[in-house]
């Protein structure tokens, strides 16, 4: 293990640290859906870890405000050779980690290669990397076996991320969180709040910031996240002001918070879809006929108007992508969208020998959409023949549970629109659902090495038809999401994921 030489406590190595120290300052108090079921950002999926780790742990490379990979811990973007092969990436020289250690190429090594033996999108990336290397201190290779166009998407997202950590610290399960983040772990009182609190010796970027990338700024003096797993006690916690920030509120409080002094809306225009994801490894939906049944049987228009009720905040749309993306296509969406026929999932459920066990669909009051479009698809379903069995969880247990093939048949989730199709989890084999199937490899490989970005949108339509014929998840629709801040608020930028850097209080 190299020696690593601490820097002197109470350094100040942040470009215009002084400036920022007497502008800045405050706490700020963010109110989330729940308690993250880890700070481990590798090994969940779940949008609520992402949120709060972004804030300490970082990755090589982010997403600008136009979704395109822009380089965080890297220096720049990355040297491409060997027909898409070999990624040479340069590392920002001067950055430390928490724990006052400089981060070179060595942690880079150890982090990517724990990355893909624990992430679920790191275990999708795996099969295609010959090496991970070090070239010099400051310089990382990735070989890959074949091209693949996902990698740098996969490299920047902060979800099962593969974020950099000092290589002495590579224990599973993660026994201390150190990263290089605008911000630090303090405290973490499970079910209370877990306390961040600033890094003054983090190097921001020069410039502005630019969506996740440029300039994170630790301007705040702490930022303490507060589960408040209750939907009606996060809109309470907004009109009263006890929150400067309120993630994921009903969009029927909206109508109650427009107007209010203590908080203003934050409208995320569209946000994602909803989805149903199947398990397709073991139980009543391994059978490709029980989930189409499940398709044909739901009525997706019932279930977002009960979910969201006002139209602004949804539309009917079948699609994986709407329209104005480059992804967006209508493939194998025709006769299997919002169909709410019994009779045709009645005769699929006879092709498929079901019989009548219990299809057990997973759901969180947490997320309270989630909840609403649950109840409407047991009734639907119901009528289809299905003997359903709704199980209300908390969101650490929901995602603790699907984990384990055993334990449930239908999970509902959502997603917010990504920039790289192959960023959706459910198109990785190790990802809850395990869809893994002949025409699934040969559609997502075809898509995934693919490097022409004008070919790859056909591409995308083949994989997209192959999620319609295997029914692997169910898209409901698409919708806005609604959060709340407090005026006095400065720098909040609406993104799916919060975040709280170049964030200031107004004096």
């Amino acid at each position: 293990m190299r020696m690593r030489e601490a820097l002197l406590s109470g350094v100040v190595a942040l470009v215009a640290g002084p400036a920022l120290a007497q502008s800045g300052g405050g706490v700020i108090n963010v109110a989330t859906i729940g308690e993250p079921p880890t700070l481990d950002p590798m090994v969940s999926t779940a949008d609520l870890v992402g949120i709060v780790t972004q804030h300490f742990f970082e990755t090589l490379f982010t997403f600008d405000k136009d979704w395109k990979v822009t380089p965080l811990l890297a220096a720049s973007m990355p040297e491409i050779t060997d027909g898409g092969k070999v990624y040479t990436i340069k590392l920002r020289q001067g950055v430390t980690f928490h724990d006052g250690s400089d981060m070179t190429s060595e942690d880079v090594v150890a982090s990517l290669k724990r990355w893909m033996e624990q992430a679920s999108r790191g275990k999708q990336v795996a099969g295609n990397v010959d090496k991970v290397e070090a070239v010099d201190p400051t310089t990382v290779r990735i070989t890959l076996k074949t091209p693949y166009a996902p990698l740098l998407a996969l490299l920047a997202f902060n979800n099962s991320a593969a974020v950099i950590m000092p290589s002495e610290k590579m224990d599973v399960p993660m026994k201390e969180p150190v990263g290089t983040g605008p911000y630090k772990l303090k405290e973490r009182k499970p079910d209370q709040y877990i306390q961040l609190v600033r890094n003054d010796a983090y190097k921001p970027l020069d410039g502005e910031g630019n969506g996740y990338g440029g300039a994170r700024k630790p301007i705040l003096d702490e930022i303490r996240f507060v589960p408040v797993p209750d939907p009606n006690t996060r809109v309470e916690g907004a009109i009263s002001g006890q929150f400067d920030y309120v993630d994921s509120l009903p969009v029927e409080s909206y109508d109650r918070i427009k107007n209010l002094e203590t908080s203003k809306p934050v409208i995320l225009k569209p946000f994602g879809w909803p989805v149903f994801v199947m398990n397709t490894k073991q139980g009543v939906m391994a059978n490709v006929d029980a989930r189409m049944a499940v398709r044909m049987a739901l009525s997706m228009e019932d279930m977002l108007a009960a979910a969201f009720g006002n139209p602004e905040f949804y539309a009917l749309d079948g699609a994986m992508y709407p329209k104005g993306y480059v992804w967006h296509t209508e493939a194998g969406v025709e006769g299997r969208y919002n169909v709410a026929d019994p009779d045709k999932a009645k005769a699929l459920l006879k092709k498929a020998n079901y019989d009548n066990g219990p299809l057990r669909i997973l759901t969180s009051r947490q997320y309270e959409f989630h909840y609403k479009m649950a109840q409407v698809a047991a009734e639907y379903l119901k009528q289809a023949g299905f003997k359903v069995d709704l199980q209300v969880v908390d969101w650490a247990t929901l995602t603790q549970r699907r984990g384990d093939p055993a334990l449930w048949d239908i999970y509902i989730t959502h997603s917010p629109f990504l920039p790289e199709p192959a960023l959706i989890g459910q198109l990785s084999e190790s990802s809850p659902g395990w869809w893994s199937t002949p025409a699934r490899k040969k559609a997502v490989d075809a898509f995934n090495t693919e490097s022409d970005l004008s070919k790859r949108p056909a591409l995308w339509a083949e994989v997209q038809k192959v999620i319609y014929d295997e029914t692997p998840s169910i898209k409901i629709g698409d919708f806005n999401a609604l959060s709340a801040q407090s005026p006095k608020l400065e720098g909040v930028v609406p993104a799916p994921w919060p975040y709280f850097w170049n964030v200031s209080i107004k004096k």
